[in-house]
């Protein structure tokens, strides 16, 4: 199995590049289904998930071609309705293809998708919205059988503001008949950058980035030339590994309006943060401070794909820090790995208490989900001694080349067995 071998103690030093978005890409890819044409992304990452994305559509009768960040996509002869099984478990935003090619071809078959193990994610909220679309949606030992003869747009009011149900909706809506407004949407910034290459496209689509969205439906989208929006995830991932490290970095490709609400709470640990244009650089602070409290909410709120690496930081902080995971149930499975290390973590429901500790100490680890696995990484290198952290395909689904990276930051980390 293969896995990161790290030796810790080293201060991260130096200049690191984030990479385009995944969670913008994939439903990026998606929509390219529905232009009938070429779409050609630039700034995407060479992560695993997108690996898996480009499966899906070559099955579907995509032509792909790629080159470094640059991928071209010729969806005129998409021909196929049904997403393998095997590939929709692969990937939880395998779901995404489902609105496009509904919305495309007016039917779509397809099983439960898969991803990481952090909690239940049913997709009801996004079958319930199909249904109010006109779409039949029939279910029958783990398959979803979805048809429809007219896409009608309408109201809908979700129940929680899924990103991916946003998505699938405006995915779906954009060539129905009609117009359909979006309540309780999601306001992440990769719903903004989905809205931006579908309106280049020629949808009509309006108020991304607030609660309501409204979709004018079109015949007909045509080409398109986009270059995908940084990672924020990513961008938080590498400071918490700065302050863990103790280190200077500065991160190049960063929208830091999209990462406010991470900053602020990575100034509580005292870390020294300067803001350029398109660039962070973080001073870290000899001694980390705790956080009394942190709670993931829906953005603007601080993101649940940043609780583990703040947790994984905060093992090594001065006092105690509580954090409080209000998204998914199941998102501390990495706990234990850090206790194994030495932390000490206690979780009750759905908050963890996390006494700070002196030191981490090497051991023999596991990522059992994609940002649990970007924790593991962090503990890694502040922990005394080597680490060895396997099932290292979970991180790979989303983080480019992260231990060629930390290695040009002056880690020590290299693939292994």
């Amino acid at each position: 199995m293969e896995s990161y071998i790290i030796n810790g103690g080293n201060k991260l030093e130096g200049r690191v590049n984030i990479s385009g978005s995944k969670n913008a890409t994939l439903p990026i890819m998606a929509a390219s289904i529905l232009n009938e044409g070429t779409t050609t992304l630039y700034n995407v990452p060479d992560i695993y998930d997108v690996k898996i994305m480009i499966n899906i559509l070559e099955n579907v009768g995509c032509k792909i071609y790629r080159n470094r960040d640059k991928v071209v996509i010729d969806s005129r002869n998409v021909s196929d309705t049904v997403i393998p099984d095997v590939l929709m478990r692969q990937m939880r935003s395998s779901v995404m293809l489902v609105g496009a090619v509904i919305g495309r071809k007016r039917q779509c078959n397809f099983s439960y998708p898969g991803g990481c193990e952090i909690g239940a994610r049913p997709i009801d909220l996004h079958m319930r919205a199909f249904r109010k679309l006109n779409v039949n949606v029939r279910e029958n030992s783990g398959y979803i059988y979805c048809d429809t003869d007219c896409i009608k747009n309408t109201e809908l009011n979700l129940d929680f503001p899924s990103v991916g149900a946003t998505e699938n909706v405006m995915l779906l809506s954009v060539l129905g008949e009609g117009n359909t407004t979006i309540k309780n949407a999601a306001r992440e910034p990769e719903i903004i950058d989905l809205q931006n290459i579908l309106n280049k496209m020629g949808a009509k689509v309006q108020g991304a980035g607030s609660n309501i969205i409204y979709i004018e439906g079109v015949k007909k989208l045509k080409d398109v030339t986009y270059t995908i929006m940084p990672d924020r995830i990513e961008a938080g991932t590498y400071l918490c590994m700065g302050v863990a490290t103790k280190g200077h970095i500065i991160l190049d490709n960063v929208n830091v309006e999209h990462i406010s609400s991470i900053l602020s709470k990575l100034e509580e640990t005292k870390a020294r943060i300067i803001i350029r244009k398109n660039s962070i650089e973080l001073i870290g602070n000899s001694k980390i401070m705790g956080i009394d409290t942190i709670k993931t909410m829906p953005y603007p709120g601080f993101p649940t794909d940043m609780q583990s690496q703040f947790v994984s930081m905060l093992t090594i902080s001065k006092g105690t820090s509580i954090v409080t995971e209000n998204i998914f149930e199941n998102r501390f499975k990495y706990v234990s790995e850090l206790i194994r290390m030495g932390a000490k973590i206690n979780v009750e429901g759905r908050t963890a208490i996390i006494k700070g500790v002196k030191n981490l100490e090497g051991a023999l680890i596991e990522a059992h989900d994609l940002r649990g696995g970007a924790a593991l990484v962090i503990a890694g290198l502040i922990a005394n001694g080597q680490t060895k952290l396997i099932g290292i395909k979970h991180i790979q689904r989303g983080y480019e080349d992260i231990d060629k990276k930390l290695l040009l930051l002056g880690a020590k980390i290299k693939k292994g067995e």
